[in-house]
């Protein structure tokens, strides 16, 4: 019932930047942590940047000071600023959402997907 809808990825040159978005949809009692994941092709999925309920950050090494991730609880939304992209950042792009359901359920629920392509 809780869906993830994710925008903002696409094309863009090396040292550009993209502003990734991800919004939930449904009911949800309480938004806990929310992230940034990554696949690139050939490669497992991996932390980008996760964010707490109080605001706490943590990155990456490979995207500290480049990536800012940013969340809006009244929207249900958790955002990537991407700045001084990089070839090797090119991939999908998964966001992440923890909650408390309705019902006092701990769950996460994971985006569709958005490709980040950082190429000349």
């Amino acid at each position: 019932q809780v869906q993830l809808v994710e925008s903002g990825g696409g094309l863009v040159q090396p040292g550009g930047s993209l502003r990734l978005s991800c919004a939930a949809s449904g009911v949800i009692f309480s938004i806990n942590d929310m992230g940034w994941y990554r696949q690139a092709p050939g490669k497992e999925r991996e932390l980008v940047a996760t964010i707490t309920r109080g605001g706490n950050t943590n990155y990456a090494d490979s995207v500290k000071g480049r990536f800012t991730i940013s969340r809006d609880n009244a929207k249900s939304a958790v955002y990537l600023q991407m700045n001084s992209l990089k070839p090797e950042d090119t991939a999908l792009y998964y966001c992440n959402l923890n909650f408390i359901s309705t019902r006092a359920y701990a769950e996460t629920q994971w985006g569709q997907g958005t490709l980040v392509t950082v190429s000349s």
